[in-house]
């Protein structure tokens, strides 16, 4: 299963690049590290999920997402605290940002780490550092599940799936009866290549957590991974069992993936 490609129904196109997945959802993957941003269409506000890269990426999608009949974004959803899902939020000062609960919090003040892996991986030094002093605490931490009503039957669930892909990994799923259900899963998915573990990854969880996500999502699910196209259900499976192998974890289902 690839990225759709239509044309908006019923919200405009937020602008170059963004895609439609449902109505009314839509994501957009960011040229450089390839992460992928969703945008969610509410009632009030709109719901963004991970902002970027950069202080700089992150007014880019804020200028993207102004226009048009769209409402402010209310809310954002940061899924972990990597920095190119992370150090563009400063750009989004009005949102209530909207991170995983964990033993330790999601960043410290500047997100130093983040701010280094940026550095090492790309990111001009002054940049990462005015996006780093621009970053925002989290307003609102997720220790299991929080769901928004964002209006007309639409809701988004946040779900903490606990220590994966990183130390906080949050997935967001959003329902709403035009269409199936579309879960954005962070880095916990990867399409466009292997998924990576770095030092806060929890590769003996990683498995449980995909089964937590399924379990969450059902068979019928649009994933959107952090990295690459749409995915379906047999394609998180696939990684799953592919993870279990890699990290030697016995690959029996999580208790929860069959409720």
């Amino acid at each position: 299963m690839t990225g759709i490609d239509e044309g908006p129904a019923g919200w405009p196109a937020p602008g170059r690049g963004w895609r439609e997945i449902t109505p009314g959802v839509w994501r957009r993957r960011l040229p450089g590290w390839d992460e992928t941003v969703g945008a969610v269409a509410g009632r009030d506000g709109l719901l963004l999920v991970d902002a970027g890269p950069s202080l700089a990426a992150g007014a880019e999608l804020r200028e993207q997402l102004a226009g048009g009949s769209r409402p402010p974004v209310r809310w954002l959803a940061v899924t972990h605290p990597h920095f190119d899902h992370l150090l563009g939020a400063g750009a989004f000062p009005e949102a209530e940002l909207l991170a995983a609960a964990g033993a330790e919090p999601p960043w410290p003040a500047g997100a130093p780490a983040a701010v280094a892996d940026g550095v090492a991986l790309g990111l001009d030094r002054a940049e990462a550092a005015r996006s780093g002093a621009a970053l925002p605490a989290p307003h609102r931490l997720v220790t299991d599940a929080l769901t928004l009503d964002l209006g007309r039957g639409r809701r988004a669930t946040l779900t903490n799936l606990g220590p994966a892909h990183s130390g906080h990994d949050l997935v967001v799923k959003v329902t709403d009866p035009a269409g199936p259900p579309v879960v954005f899963c962070g880095d916990v998915v990867e399409e466009s290549g292997e998924p990576q573990a770095g030092p806060d990854a929890a590769p003996a969880r990683w498995p449980a957590a995909l089964d937590r996500l399924l379990a969450l999502g059902g068979e019928r699910a649009r994933y959107v991974p952090g990295h690459g196209a749409v995915v379906d259900a047999a394609f998180v499976r696939s990684q799953r069992a592919a993870l279990a192998r890699r990290f030697e974890v016995p690959d029996e289902p999580h208790r929860d993936a069959g409720t």
